[in-house]
């Protein structure tokens, strides 16, 4: 067997275990969208029924008696959570990489970015419980009520401050897992720029900081790109940690940024017991397509982060 062709059966291998995956989703949950159809994503109600009354038909499908499932606050939260997430960890994570990649002299850049490596490594439960002992009590009596009497007039930032749980928690502490991405692969792509280009930059007369921001940083922006989207993947599909932090809110679209919150794949989790005491089974394949539905979003992201490479890319080589 050649190389070529080994290596082309490995790289279906990985495309065709997403399909798989998808198709599985998909086939299982079927009988859930049938029964749910459209509705599913936009109302806010999620109630496996009555557990001890004889099941009835729906639209073909044994059900529950008061059985409803709505997902709208679990795309919500999920979404929002991202975003927050992101909103903090893209700034530290760029300023990170930048301070290990010219900040630092050379005998300490290996020993620092092993500690920041070494935090992505850290189980998701370490940080789960660490947000629980120390994150929330800390937002909830000290940062929460600060920012809401001082802050309180910016849309979101007003209103109940709650004990600590919720979607400002879940972001933070979601941003210190996905930062080490981030600074990882940034750090090392401006490491391993051509040195013709930070020489070009100070012989022009720039200092080291500002070659490095006009000059190295851009040269790097597919790199941050592609690091922004496998912390999005990570913050998206989170799931021990947020259960731990975030309020487990059903039913419930958060009214401020303090807000408890539910995300989709922490509810999957949190749900599964309950789902599985459904004699229909439909309770559990209505979580099968909360899944389905976040493997759509995560590919959706995916797919639009290889479009802004692709016209990044036409970019480079046209100014080039």
């Amino acid at each position: 067997m050649s190389f070529h062709l080994f290596t082309g059966l490995l790289a279906c291998l990985v495309a065709g275990t997403l399909v798989i995956i998808v198709a599985f989703l998909g086939l299982y949950a079927w009988p859930a969208v049938r029964l749910n159809g459209f509705s599913f994503l936009y109302k806010n109600t999620w109630s496996l029924g009555f557990l001890y009354r004889n099941p009835i038909t729906v639209h073909g499908q044994q059900v529950l008696r008061g059985a409803h499932y709505g997902i709208l606050f679990l795309i919500v939260g999920t979404l929002l959570s991202t975003l927050v997430a992101l909103a903090i960890a893209v700034p530290v994570g760029v300023g990170a990489a930048m301070f290990l990649a010219e900040g630092l002299p050379p005998s300490l850049q290996t020993w620092f970015s092993f500690f920041v490596e070494l935090l992505a490594a850290i189980p998701s439960v370490v940080y789960g419980l660490w947000g629980y002992v120390v994150v929330i009590p800390f937002l909830g009596h000290r940062v929460f009520p600060f920012l809401a009497r001082h802050f309180g007039f910016i849309p979101f930032f007003g209103g109940a401050v709650g004990s600590g749980y919720g979607l400002l928690t879940s972001g933070l502490v979601l941003s210190l897992m996905i930062v080490p991405l981030i600074t990882a692969t940034l750090r090392d792509a401006l490491v391993a720029q051509q040195a013709d280009l930070r020489e070009a930059a100070v012989a022009l007369g720039a200092s080291r900081f500002e070659a490095l921001r006009t000059v190295l940083l851009p040269a790097t922006r597919r790199v941050l790109i592609g690091g922004s989207i496998l912390a999005t993947g990570r913050a998206l599909g989170e799931t021990m940690a947020v259960l731990m932090i975030s309020g487990n809110a059903v039913n419930y679209l958060p009214g401020n940024i303090y807000a408890p919150i539910s995300t989709m794949a922490s509810f999957i989790v949190s749900q599964l017991d309950s789902a599985l005491t459904d004699p229909t089974g439909m309770a559990v394949r209505s979580l099968a397509e909360v899944a389905l539905v976040l493997c759509l979003i995560s590919i959706v992201v995916n797919g639009f982060a290889r479009i802004l490479l692709y016209y990044e890319g036409r970019q480079s080589a046209r100014v080039a």
